[in-house]
């Protein structure tokens, strides 16, 4: 009986130990309560982390979009009633002073007064149509803007500004019924020669004291080039250029199409070549021998160093010069090729060489090119393009080099040189205070044009000469 209880006394025991040693606990046991309490909260703490780091991001960017929204609608004029508002009532609350209260509730009432005139700015549909998109230097653009009421409720009376590069186009709308529209002719003045953009249009909104103003703005954006100016070139200008086959230079070759002479048969020449007549009557055998011909290439070299021209006008007028000695070549159907100085960083300027090309496939495209064309300050020297452009363009037949009055003679000489000893090369020098006039110097021409149509007379003159 005793062993018996013993046993029955120890079973629990064992039976507690292996429970503990081997088998997973019960979910009463303090130990693994304890564990599963701070894996839930350590979730909570991350989760509040990233619901606080999101709504943070939220704030600040709802902070960034409520300033920029301020900054477009809020006038100067504004933001002093505004502050007349918050320091009025904020004083006269907390010291008891009426006249603050009644100053700051004046200010905030006229401010509640122009919120209404803001409605409205997106009821209306802004078409812009220009008619034409492309213009000569010192021409007016017409054109069209239709504006049409879209809602379903009247539209307030308005304004629409029209950006045309740097400038400002703007007219009023008067109010608008629903599905009305109205068309308003667009007039802008004489442009300078550029590429401008045009749009897009700006619907405003603004209270009649100026206080609030909202604005909404179209993705209608046109491209306006602005061509130089040209004048006519008589064909015969090139002066230099015979036919359109090709033009005979003082190189020697034993085939083509060019005769120059008969010399005495040579090892190596062409029996193709032999002049029977002349071998018959010197008994010994001749061969024809001709000038090589080139077909018919320009190119012209348009100086763009700020340094180079006295002014800006002198500058027009060298681009002006060139383009129409550009259009004078595609005209007569000659192979041209139109090249500026490129712009070079000030820290590489010295080691690096750069010209740019004008496209030359059409007439709009070589204008619209030089539509682009503008002054530098970093660039190189009329010399060195001079010479690169050389090197880009073999058999070179005549090559035309603008400049401005800043460059001197000895520059243009140097200039000269860097083209191969036979390519005519005509300087053509912008002086808006100096006569036209010509000078011929060996291995080069010098025109100073003080206007554009001196161009044309001066070229017709070096033709007949």
């Amino acid at each position: 009986m005793s062993l018996t209880d013993s046993r029955m006394t120890r079973a629990p025991g064992a039976t507690g130990s292996a429970a503990t040693a081997g088998a997973p606990a019960p979910s009463g046991v303090p130990g693994t309560t304890t564990q599963l309490t701070s894996a839930r909260r350590g979730r909570r703490i991350v989760g509040a982390v990233i619901l606080g780091t999101r709504a943070a991001h939220a704030s600040r960017a709802a902070l960034k979009a409520a300033a920029a929204w301020t900054a477009r609608t809020v006038r100067p004029a504004g933001v002093l009633v505004v502050a007349a508002a918050t320091v009025g009532l904020a004083l006269g609350v907390a010291f008891g002073w009426m006249e603050w209260i009644v100053a700051g509730s004046i200010a905030l009432l006229l401010l509640l007064m122009c919120v209404p005139f803001l409605f409205g700015a997106r009821s209306y549909d802004v078409d812009l149509v220009l008619a034409h998109e492309r213009v000569v230097a010192g021409s007016a653009v017409t054109g069209d803007i239709v504006v049409r009421n879209d809602s379903r409720r009247v539209a307030l009376p308005g304004r629409v500004d029209i950006p045309v590069g740097a400038g400002l186009v703007e007219f009023g709308v008067p109010l608008l019924r629903p599905g009305q529209a109205l068309s308003h002719p667009l007039e802008i003045p004489a442009l300078r020669r550029g590429i401008l953009s045009v749009g897009p249009a700006t619907t405003v909104r603004s209270d009649p004291v100026g206080l609030l103003r909202r604005e909404h703005a179209f993705d209608d954006v046109h491209e306006l080039y602005v061509h130089p100016r040209t004048v006519a070139i008589p064909s015969t200008s090139a002066g230099l250029i015979r036919d359109l086959e090709g033009s005979p230079t003082r190189r020697l070759v034993d085939s083509d199409m060019s005769f120059h002479a008969i010399r005495e048969y040579a090892p190596g020449d062409s029996r193709r070549q032999v002049h029977w007549k002349s071998t018959a009557k010197t008994g010994r055998l001749m061969v024809r021998q001709y000038e090589e011909s080139r077909r018919s290439r320009m190119a012209v070299v348009l100086s763009v160093a700020d340094a180079e021209y006295a002014d800006a006008d002198e500058f027009e007028l060298a681009v002006s010069s060139a383009a129409s000695l550009g259009l004078r070549a595609m005209h007569d159907a000659r192979e041209v090729d139109i090249v500026t100085g490129a712009e070079i960083p000030r820290v590489v300027r010295g080691r690096l060489r750069a010209i740019r090309h004008i496209p030359t496939a059409s007439r709009r495209v070589m204008l619209d090119g030089f539509s682009g064309v503008d002054v530098i300050a970093n660039t190189m020297a009329i010399a060195d393009v001079c010479r690169l452009a050389a090197e880009a363009n073999e058999r070179l037949s005549i090559a035309f080099v603008v400049v401005g009055s800043q460059v001197p003679l000895a520059r243009l000489r140097q200039s000269a040189l860097g083209f191969p000893a036979d390519t005519a090369v005509v300087a053509v020098v912008c002086d808006e205070r100096a006569h036209p006039r010509m000078r011929s110097l060996p291995g080069l021409t010098v025109l100073t044009v003080g206007t554009l149509d001196d161009l044309s007379g001066l070229l017709v003159r070096g033709a007949t000469s």
